[in-house]
């Protein structure tokens, strides 16, 4: 069986899970225990704190419950729906209590970085490019997240961020340009 097979079988499941829980909630759990490590992760990503970070996947999960009826299939998988409702979720934990987000950075992904800005991968650039991340907006920084350190596809980006798949190309690309720029300036 090929990737594109399986993939085609894991998202028909997926749908069948989901349509079985709108029309039972109690049958949500299945969704639950599929997506909840990934999405603790995605969110302690952000948080470096394990008990906030329960806290926030509860949330998210509570909400996707009350709110499952709500969802519609747009030709992404049913988790880009989550990490939608985890990226608001800190978002407005962020907000609320006025404090800095954590990014996790991996030199493997800033190295995809720098490939597709075709930049020399070497110290004294990567010590420039983690520089020009850190000023970088939310918006742009949780997009380069969602790219390059989450390795979601754009219409996943898309997906969780609420645009469409070409805006988020569009936007990626153009974040990719402004970094490149500020790493001419010598940051």
């Amino acid at each position: 069986m090929n990737a594109y097979h399986k993939n085609e079988i894991d998202l028909k499941l997926e749908m069948q899970q989901v349509e079985a829980a709108k029309a039972n909630p109690a049958r949500f759990n299945v969704l639950y225990e599929n997506h909840y490590k990934s999405i603790f992760i995605f969110i302690h990503r952000r948080t470096e704190d394990e008990e906030l970070t329960a806290d926030i996947t509860s949330q998210v999960f509570l909400k996707a419950l009350l709110n499952i009826k709500k969802y519609e299939y747009k030709g992404v998988p049913f988790s880009a729906w989550l990490f939608r409702i985890a990226l608001n979720e800190l978002n407005m934990y962020f907000r609320k209590n006025n404090t800095n987000r954590v990014v996790s950075l991996e030199q493997n992904s800033i190295g995809q970085i720098m490939q597709e800005i075709q930049e020399e991968d070497n110290t004294q650039t990567l010590q420039q490019m983690l520089l020009a991340l850190k000023q970088l907006n939310t918006e742009d920084m949780q997009l380069i997240e969602l790219r390059f350190f989450e390795k979601r596809a754009f219409a996943e980006v898309a997906a969780i961020v609420g645009i469409t798949e070409n805006n988020a190309k569009v936007k990626v690309y153009r974040i990719l340009d402004k970094l490149k720029k500020m790493l001419y300036k010598k940051v």
